[in-house]
């Protein structure tokens, strides 16, 4: 994020400050005193016999002149003892460490600030050099006093740079935009919402780099040097490839990740750079209705729109290819065949002839009695094609007649599973044609911030259904798209019973559609045993909460792999010194140190350990944090970071 710096080279010999700074001062204090006892006579004056012996004792006969040769001497002679005792002292308290660290760096600052030239008005970026290089100057004029007057947030000034790069890039012209600016401001190119800002933000924001600030990198031995003490921030470049958390209820997987990261998403929505589909249970917080442009509550009367079965596609094998990973997906190792390409032909020979003989596919509760294979339904249908002279579509309804009933049909189990949507609670969702305005995931092409919210309570097995249809729905809409310029994000607040074979696929491919997921998990345990490992591996970024159970630890162990490092053994050997002068250097040494004077034998090992084992991964990780490693679309990674999240 902005401000940051990148720490200097590890060094491991490395004083830590608080035993630099006594140790710099204990050692000053004791050559201080060793000065002053020479200086004063305090041991007498039997310190000048060197000085004495070298210089002729007519220098110092009594009458002597003041600054005559004696007095000189005695002068230079104290002052080269002096400078002896603190270069012995300055060595012992590492006193050249003390002015590179602390004072040189103030130093060099009060120099660079002294000789930095002032200020070019025209540099500044809040005058909007780059526009008034490029000739337009009266828009830059009025956006300088947009920021000045305060009128202009961080979401303005992203999303106005946006629209500047598609003038640069020539999708839009010069005079447009400036014409635009000139009218509107700082609201100018705005979102189609109105919307500006978000009615309440709760995390740190970087829009200019896009970035949400998630946790601080915990300063602990385990996390790699240059990550200690570092805040961690999460952005459209990461989540390009996709985030699995993993931590027990309570752990912060939505207070402290899902959360931010939505309202990240939705601030840069606004900006015109991102288009955001967060699906949770309701009430699970994940915003206000008023961050959100579509609100989709399925089950309550309140709700303003429904969520189209169909993905809005008019293709009837594409809407029960989705339909069937929705239904059955789950399921599908227990099938014949070990997949639901059976479903999605059965589903594809009802949705075919209906959407032929009436324009549109059927609504649940029709698609339902068309499963049960009602001969009242069938017939009126045969005769709805019969009428309209489709008589290929009615080939399609006469094999599904015939397959159904027979050994190894899935009709019988599809209808099942329809069955649960087809609920008095759900009576007024899903209709091909009703008062409500169907959302649809086509709409994916726009800055559209969308929040679906699933019944949990009394319909946990429906909400599970709708999330595997969602998320088909966006892994197959977010590639299908034909432009692919706005960052397409599906936050998914459990994805527990989600994660199918199909869906895995669907991950894999979004990051080279521009899009991404965030997906969390109580527990591997909800994902069946055969898909955990390609779970992990389909994802760039892997997050384990602190709680995670050994076993699932295990899982992100094997995934993070395992690397060399350097085992020092060190051994210790007091030194007994024998003569007197070396045990008053050993005293005052121990004095500064504060430690007994020692050699060290030193054995330096190359060893291939684990980053994090399922032991520390368990038991190691402190409550509020999680073990995070990220990924990005250029193929960029980095290693698993033990990070704070409550910083």
């Amino acid at each position: 994020m902005y401000g940051h710096k990148p720490k200097p080279p590890e060094d491991p010999g490395r004083i830590p400050n608080r035993q630099l700074i006594s140790g710099a001062i204990i050692a000053g204090l004791c050559g201080y005193l060793t000065w002053a006892l020479l200086y004063y006579n305090y041991l007498g004056g039997y310190w000048y016999w060197p000085l004495y012996l070298l210089t002729p004792d007519s220098w110092y006969m009594r009458g002597g002149k003041v600054f005559g040769p004696g007095w000189w001497s005695q002068y230079i002679y104290e002052m080269i003892v002096a400078c002896a005792i603190a270069v012995i002292f300055g060595r012992v308290g590492h006193w050249g460490e003390v002015w590179r660290r602390y004072v040189a760096p103030v130093l060099h600052r009060a120099r660079n600030d002294s000789a930095s030239p002032p200020a070019d008005p025209q540099a500044d970026p809040a005058q909007w050099p780059e526009l008034r290089a490029a000739g337009a100057h009266s828009a830059a004029e009025r956006l300088a006093e947009e920021a000045r007057v305060g009128r202009m947030n961080d979401v303005d000034l992203v999303r106005i740079q946006g629209a500047w790069q598609a003038v640069r890039a020539g999708r839009n012209s010069l005079a447009a935009f400036t014409d635009t600016v000139l009218r509107h401001g700082a609201a100018a190119h705005g979102h189609p919402s109105g919307a500006r800002d978000l009615p309440a933000r709760t995390a740190v924001h970087d829009l200019v780099a896009r970035q949400v600030r998630i946790g601080t990198a915990v300063d602990d031995p385990r996390n790699p040097y240059q990550h200690r003490g570092v805040g961690l921030a999460l952005d459209p470049e990461v989540l390009g490839t996709s985030l699995l958390a993993v931590g027990p209820p309570g752990a912060g997987k939505t207070g402290r990740l899902v959360r931010p990261v939505v309202e990240a998403l939705c601030l840069q929505a606004l900006a015109g750079q991102v288009a955001v589909v967060a699906v949770g249970a309701a009430g699970s917080g994940l915003g206000a209705d008023e961050a959100f442009d579509v609100v989709v509550k399925i089950g309550r009367p309140d709700s303003a729109y429904d969520l189209d079965l169909y993905g809005g596609t008019t293709d009837p094998d594409e809407a029960a290819g989705v339909l069937a990973e929705a239904l059955i997906g789950d399921m599908a190792a227990s099938l014949p065949g070990g997949d639901s390409r059976r479903a999605a032909t059965a589903l594809a020979q009802l949705l075919g002839p209906y959407r032929a003989a009436h324009g549109r596919f059927p609504s649940v509760p029709e698609l339902r009695e068309l499963l049960d294979g009602s001969k009242a339904a069938v017939g009126a249908l045969r005769e709805a094609l019969d009428a309209a002279g489709q008589s290929a579509q009615a080939r399609e309804l006469d094999a599904r007649v015939r397959q159904a009933g027979t050994p190894g049909d899935v009709g019988s189990l599809l209808a099942d599973r329809i069955a649960l949507l087809d609920r008095p609670a759900f009576a007024e969702f899903f209709h091909t044609s009703g008062d409500r305005r169907p959302f649809s995931l086509r709409a994916l092409e726009h800055p559209l911030r969308v929040r679906i919210d699933l019944p949990e309570r009394g319909h946990a097995e429906a909400s599970r259904m709708l999330a595997r249809l969602v998320l088909a729905q966006f892994t197959e809409c977010a590639v299908g798209r034909a432009d692919r310029s706005l960052f397409a994000c599906l936050v998914l607040d459990d994805a527990s019973h989600t994660i199918t074979a199909e869906a895995l696929r669907g991950i894999q491919r979004l990051r080279a559609a521009n899009a991404g997921a965030v997906l969390t998990l109580r527990t591997l345990d909800d994902v069946p045993d055969a898909l955990r490992s390609a779970l992990l591996g389909a994802v760039g970024c892997r997050m384990a909460y602190a709680g995670v159970t050994t076993w699932d630890g295990a899982r992100f162990a094997e995934v993070w792999g395992t690397e060399w490092v350097e085992a020092r053994d060190v051994t210790d050997r007091q030194i007994i010194a024998e003569e007197p002068f070396t045990k008053v250097l050993h005293f005052i040494r121990k004095v500064v140190t504060g430690k007994a004077v020692t050699t060290q034998s030193v054995t330096v090992r190359r060893v291939e350990r684990e980053r994090w084992s399922a032991s520390e991964l368990a038991h190691s990780v402190p409550a509020g944090h999680a073990v995070l490693s990220v990924t990005s679309v250029r193929g960029e990674s980095g290693p698993p970071v033990l990070v704070d999240l409550r910083a």
